[in-house]
């Protein structure tokens, strides 16, 4: 009855110990066993227990140190008078009362299991209390009463059941250094037991500095910003909590932190624009429309370089931020805005263009301003003032065969680019086509990324490769 008391007082002690649970970077480590036994010996294994109380000690994220101790009943059934009529009762039993330290390794875990396994080495106080009174052998019914050496070892699982308590599951064997445990000795065969053993642990509070998470962030200052000490990246847009803190200054929690429609992560490491910013090239359009909608660059505000910010460009003049001269008159968009003519219109434009040449066969032009919605062959909107040039010049030179060829930057499959390229040309033909150009004066062609005319290390040198051309073939 005393052990049973002890044994109620120190769950009752664990029990009240407020602790989050975890199985890496703890101080101290509390729990409780019950482990089903198997005893080994001479005689028959009957129905046995051990009550197990221990304290854990990390050592590293790997290894940690356990000592315990416990009480249990070694039972065996001696079978020496099994016919008997006068005596059934045929058990050895004997009080066990083992101490061992332990080794615990756990190479793996996550973050609601950690697989283990255990070795370690100790004494046990064992105590014979009954042996059956018929048997009649020297010696047999003096019970014995002593300590011997044991060695345990076995495997187990840690389960996490919430914050703040762990499920033990182990299998193992523990061999003791006597022949004793069952007060009878038949061979030099050395009694110990099997046992498969269920328990909970309570985990002391984690050092208030560890970086359970490896993020970069302790765990009180994760509790301060209102972060999951147990997650690296809290809202999922991909940077880690410590480097949107330290390094980006965004929110961690939230993935959008300028509010622009780009994640933080993609605006860093895609975009190279600055997630503090919706306008990062302040050029007045947001960066998620530089990138969606005109294809601009929202690290450059004035993208074709004419002397006007895209934004004016777009906003204000209804001109093309991708084409110096969105009119292909003799004066650029940004000289025809200073000089008060209209930029969309050729017909104004000072001096007035000198008289085009014919356009020779093989001659190649690139047409800058087509663009098409991502992944798309669908001509986007504001495309028409440079497929009206096209147009125009394909009437006023009603002889001529052109071939018109679709081209991409390198990003994605080169089967997927080959096929864009080529429903992209398709779809200028078409266009030409449905206002009036016979369709046996236009040939198409897709090319992908194999002919690029800059480089696909940068975003500029992507947007140049990204092009349809014309090229007189007759």
């Amino acid at each position: 009855m005393k052990q049973k008391y002890y044994l109620a007082l120190t769950i009752l002690f664990l029990l009240s110990v407020s602790a989050n649970a975890q199985f890496k970077n703890y101080n101290v480590k509390a729990g409780i066993q019950y482990n089903q036994l198997m005893p080994f010996s001479e005689f028959d294994a009957s129905t046995s227990f051990l009550g197990r109380a221990f304290l854990g000690f990390e050592i590293n994220e790997t290894i940690s140190f356990e000592i315990g101790g416990g009480y249990g009943k070694y039972k065996t059934n001696d079978n020496l008078n099994a016919h008997s009529n006068t005596d059934p009762d045929h058990y050895v039993k004997t009080d066990i009362m083992p101490i061992d330290a332990r080794l615990k390794i756990a190479p793996f875990t996550s973050e609601n299991w950690n697989p283990y396994i255990y070795v370690g080495a100790g004494v046990m106080k064992y105590s014979v209390k009954e042996v059956p009174s018929s048997v009649n052998i020297p010696d047999y019914n003096k019970m014995e009463d002593g300590w011997t050496g044991i060695i345990p070892a076995g495997i187990g699982t840690e389960i996490k059941l919430s914050k703040n308590v762990i499920l033990d599951l182990n299998l193992g064997a523990t061999y003791s250094f006597t022949d004793l445990l069952n007060n009878f000795v038949i061979t030099d065969f050395k009694d110990g037991y099997g046992q498969l053993g269920i328990g909970l642990s309570f985990v002391s509070g984690d050092d208030c500095n560890t970086d359970i998470d490896k993020d970069g962030l302790t765990k009180c200052r994760e509790e301060q910003i209102g972060t999951d000490p147990e997650i690296a990246d809290t809202d999922g847009d991909g940077c880690k909590d410590g480097d949107e803190v330290n390094i980006y200054k965004t929110n961690p929690l939230n993935k959008d932190t300028d509010g622009d429609t780009l994640i933080d992560c993609d605006e860093i490491n895609r975009y190279n624009t600055n997630p503090l910013s919706k306008d990062t090239d302040s050029d007045k359009l947001m960066d998620n429309e530089e990138v969606n909608n005109y294809m601009t660059l929202p690290t450059d505000s004035d993208t074709d370089d004419d002397g006007l910010i895209d934004g004016d460009e777009v906003l204000t003049y209804k001109t093309n931020p991708k084409m110096v001269d969105t009119d292909l008159g003799s004066i650029g968009d940004g000289v025809e805005v200073g000089r008060g003519t209209d930029p969309l219109n050729a017909n104004d434009d000072l001096p007035p263009a000198p008289p085009k040449e014919e356009v020779k066969i093989g001659t190649v032009i690139v047409l800058e301003g087509i663009n098409f919605a991502s992944g798309s062959s669908e001509i986007s909107p504001g495309s028409e003032t440079i497929l009206e040039t096209a147009l125009s010049s394909m009437k006023n030179n009603p002889a001529i065969v052109v071939e018109i060829s679709g081209h991409t930057d390198s990003r994605g499959t080169r089967a997927r680019n080959m096929t864009l390229s080529k429903d992209r040309a398709e779809s200028v033909k078409s266009w030409l086509v449905s206002n009036g150009i016979e369709s046996s004066r236009i040939e198409t062609e897709g090319y992908g990324p194999d002919k690029p005319i800059d480089t696909n290390d940068t975003d500029e040198g992507r947007l140049r490769n990204r092009r349809i051309e014309f090229k007189r073939i007759r």
